[in-house]
């Protein structure tokens, strides 16, 4: 398992992560529903009427997108896996499976989300049982958030399969054996219950194992990454409580680990007899690597084994048969391996990864018997290539069919620091072709999340390669209350630091623009979710950096939110933004930054803002009156009715749209064409927002 990013990735509740493939567009802009009441029909009229101009533009980056998608149509993905005896593969509709030792073209279906007729969804998560007996696989529909369990029996590699069972609700699931599987549910976005599900030929029995008492935390069930133990993971935005089963006495009550404390952070992994623990325990409260006896687990024993030099923080482990392995970044987010053995004398080897990598995502091409670690890296750029580590020889392997990815040359990575408002150097990575001192009239997109101690996503995707070849520059503004940096970077951009991202932010694209790269004018900023509120704060505050902004299911009335505890998610969320009903403290501050309480009339950059009509993670009345407001405070500036106003000139006039899809999907829609169309749509907006000549990058990267 991947212990620091699956619970960070469960923690960060306004935009908690749902399993994407690699084709899926990462922001989305729907073309044909517009946000209608609550505005004027003029108002609704010019929204429709700027997203016409949009179309000509929009067929020709959706046949641009088409062709970049068939170019890396072969990279690898995340989607294959190997048991016992088979190899699996899912595409997102579909599981198939093949005897090892067999060609891919032998590939049999053993799921469809089409079985019988009814569409299931698409596929989010698969586990086999331990002799590959049996099958459990999530899905979920588009335009829902909620997930459905599926059990299917697997038969004969040439057998029709079978559907068992279908429960809803389910957010995490692990085989114990192949007849008990232990699964945790989610209801109104709380997780708080964990069941047992026994299969045996009198029928099925389902028993609850643990329920969860504190609104606060968040319940998922995993395993350890030898199966042995199945682990209770239960996590607050500030604490961690661990229980364990051992999969061989699944029937036994859980064994608690260590009880929560305030601030105290672990997670848990198994070799030997033995727990692996990953607390911040370490210098600062980062993390570090604790062994203690299986039989006596508790803080008490703990032992410490592993502590990353100073500048260094660990993002990952991954537990082997005699070494563990630590994904690590350094002060400036580069990607480094290290290498522990488990057996005295302990060693420590370093592998370094190359510039590009800024993504690693492990795989399970290798067993435990073999001791090795498969992985994936990539960058927002770099299609994914295949290593595998091998611990034994202290080296990186490069799979023969990923060879012509290892080095791609055409293009720049670029890591630089900005100096923040209060002399912090804040991580910035610059994606780039020509050379940096040729980059003054480039057009630059900034990327920034800034919330719940989560890394900004930075692997594939061919849309960015696309903006790369017509000569863009990519930003990745790594500014605090992330988790870049580690924990401590996190706190403080968090609570009553929150107006430190907001300052990193700024500084990013002002040093960007000191360097020569870019101006204002030609600068857009892409943000969702919890990732609005610096951007919407930037926009309050230095609007004059910013051409373009592109918004989806953004987070934007912190204020209003924070102070309503009836909404599924403002009791969880005051560790991250505080408690504005109980301290006048946290009040003061979130109403100093929050974006739809800052609106002042000024010269806006333009705004592209997709919403979900029923999302319950971010209130759509949140969005709405953020979107009233500022299209007020934008006309009382252009039309000079403000109070002091006086003549302006204006060399461009801003645009906001707002739109609205149905559901309540906060991530966008699963389908590949739809979220396609969408990305076409949003491409146009910032050609067309940043005067920018389509046809002409075109010709010019032809000519390259």
């Amino acid at each position: 398992m991947t212990l620091i990013s699956s619970a960070c990735l469960l923690l960060r509740s306004v935009s908690r992560y749902v399993h994407q493939a690699n084709h899926k567009c990462p922001c989305v802009l729907s073309t044909s529903r517009l946000y209608t009441g609550g505005t004027s029909k003029t108002t609704a009229k010019q929204s429709k009427a700027q997203l016409r101009k949009f179309k000509v533009e929009e067929k020709l980056f959706r046949r641009r997108l088409r062709s970049f998608h068939q170019r890396f149509a072969d990279v690898p993905e995340k989607t294959t896996f190997q048991g016992q005896n088979h190899i699996y593969f899912e595409d997102g509709k579909g599981i198939y499976r093949s005897a090892l030792g067999h060609d891919d073209e032998e590939m049999v279906e053993v799921f469809s989300a089409y079985w019988g007729g009814d569409e299931y969804g698409t596929i989010q998560k698969i586990r086999v049982s331990p002799s590959e007996s049996m099958l459990a696989a999530t899905v979920k529909k588009d335009h829902h958030e909620e997930t459905r369990c599926v059990l299917v029996h697997l038969g004969g590699i040439s057998l029709s399969q079978k559907v068992l069972l279908v429960l809803d609700n389910v957010i995490s699931f692990e085989w114990a054996t192949d007849d008990v599987l232990f699964y945790s549910t989610q209801e109104s976005l709380k997780s708080l219950h964990v069941f047992r599900l026994h299969l045996s030929d009198t029928g099925v029995q389902t028993d609850l194992v643990y329920e969860e008492k504190d609104p606060e935390f968040f319940v998922e069930v995993s395993h350890t990454r030898d199966q042995r133990l199945v682990t209770i993971n239960c996590n607050s935005k500030s604490s961690s409580e661990v229980w364990f089963i051992d999969s061989k006495a699944p029937f036994l009550s859980p064994t608690l680990i260590q009880s929560r404390q305030p601030g105290l952070l672990y997670f848990v992994e198994h070799s030997d007899d033995h727990l692996f623990i990953l607390a911040n325990t370490g210098k600062g409260q980062e993390y570090q690597v604790l062994r203690a006896p299986v039989a006596s687990p508790s803080m008490p024993h703990w032992v410490p084994l592993f502590r990353p030099v100073p500048g260094t923080v660990i993002k990952d482990m991954e537990l082997l048969q005699d070494h563990c392995v630590f994904t690590l970044k350094d002060s400036q987010c580069g990607l480094q391996i290290q290498i522990l053995s488990l057996k005295e004398p302990y060693q420590l080897k370093t592998l370094q990864l190359p510039q590009w990598a800024c993504d690693l995502s492990p795989e399970r091409v290798g067993t435990l018997d073999e001791g090795s670690f498969g992985f994936l890296l990539s960058s927002p750029v770099h299609p994914p290539v295949r290593y595998l580590c091998s611990p034994r020889a202290q080296r990186l392997y490069v799979t023969e069919d990923n060879t012509q990815y290892i080095s791609l040359s055409e293009y720049n990575t670029t890591r630089l620091q900005a100096t923040s408002q209060d002399g912090t150097m804040v991580p910035l990575t610059l994606f780039h072709m020509p050379a940096l001192t040729e980059l003054s009239k480039a057009p630059v997109l900034l990327h920034v999340y800034g919330a719940y101690g989560i890394d900004l996503n930075m692997t594939f995707s061919p849309e960015k390669r696309l903006l790369l070849e017509d000569g863009w520059a990519l930003a990745y503004c790594h500014v605090r209350g992330g988790g870049e940096c580690g924990l401590a970077w996190h706190r403080s951009g968090s609570l009553l630091q929150k107006q430190r991202g907001v300052q990193d932010l700024a500084a990013c694209i002002q040093t960007l623009h000191r360097l020569g790269v870019s101006q204002p004018n030609l600068t857009a900023l892409t943000a969702r979710s919890a990732g609005a509120v610096l951007a919407g704060a930037l926009c309050n505050q230095n609007s004059q950096l910013l051409r373009a902004v592109i918004l989806q299911a953004p987070f934007l009335d912190i204020l209003g939110t924070m102070q309503d505890p009836s909404l599924p998610l403002t009791i969880e969320e005051r560790g991250e933004w505080g408690d504005p009903l109980l301290s006048p403290e946290h009040r003061d501050n979130i109403a100093s930054y929050c974006p739809c309480h800052n609106i002042t009339p000024q010269l806006y950059p333009s705004m592209l803002i997709t919403a979900y009509s029923e999302d319950r993670r971010v209130p759509l009345s949140g969005v709405m009156n953020y979107v009233e407001r500022l299209k007020k405070a934008i006309y009382v500036y252009t039309s000079g009715a403000g109070a002091n106003s006086e003549c302006i000139c204006l060399s461009h006039v801003p645009v906001v749209i707002l739109d609205i899809q149905p559901g309540a999907d906060h991530f966008g829609p699963e389908d590949f064409y739809l979220s396609l169309n969408e990305t076409a749509q949003q491409l146009a907006f910032l050609y067309r927002e940043l005067k920018l000549n389509h046809q002409k990058t075109e010709t010019n990267r032809k000519v390259k």
